[in-house]
């Protein structure tokens, strides 16, 4: 059984920095993309960053790239998502999502864990 597990967010300061964590259970992780992804209240979800399978080659939304790192620990099965320079229309869910190789879809996706930026 697949299980996606996120945690680290929280409340903090405009222009702080918080790590989210995402560890990854039955699902051959180095070979799946995994991606972030947020969703405000009363907005769509949208990708944060996305880090694929084979390469970990990375991909950012346009408003968090040079802020947020997106990264992979491939013998824990857990991957980051590093924010720095928090602001509050960062506020939101983050989800942790995986894609296997053979579809477009993310098939799996965590429980999300609140971020809160306070101005």
């Amino acid at each position: 059984q697949v299980q996606l597990v996120e945690s680290g967010g929280g409340l903090v300061q405009a222009g702080g920095s918080l790590r989210l964590s995402c560890a990854a259970s039955g699902l051959p992780f180095s070979s799946y993309t995994m991606g972030w992804f947020r969703q405000a209240p009363g907005k769509e979800r949208e990708v944060v960053a996305r880090i694929t399978g084979p390469g970990r080659r990375t991909y950012y939304l346009d408003s968090v790239k040079g802020r947020f790192t997106i990264s992979t620990d491939n013998e824990k099965n857990v991957v980051y998502l590093q924010m720095n320079s928090l602001q509050p229309e960062d506020t939101a869910v983050y989800y942790c999502a995986a894609r296997p190789a053979w579809t477009n879809d993310y098939v799996h996706w965590g429980q999300g864990t609140q971020v809160t930026v306070s101005s």
